[in-house]
């Protein structure tokens, strides 16, 4: 199954929440994660606020050109708790 990210929403620090074509919602933490050239403008959190989906990608991406793959952050993340 392909996946893909459909909407993200910044919730704190390097956290994001995702929602994936499978209509899962998933936490992720990325702070481990940004490293190296490409990422280590994410750093800044007001760069990393910039965060989108790219349409052509399906996934999401920074002003920079960096962004990581559906299948990594849906196993990186967490369900989110569902709301009643």
């Amino acid at each position: 199954m392909f996946l893909h990210v459909i909407s993200v929403d910044y919730l704190k620090g390097y956290q994001l929440r995702l929602t994936f074509s499978n209509e899962e919602v998933r936490i992720v933490d990325l702070l481990q994660e940004i490293h190296g050239e490409i990422f280590e403008p994410l750093q800044d959190i007001g760069f990393f606020r910039q965060v989108a989906i790219n349409s052509e990608t399906n996934t999401i991406e920074w002003p920079n050109g960096a962004d990581f793959a559906p299948e990594f952050l849906y196993n990186l993340g967490s369900r989110a708790q569902q709301i009643a």
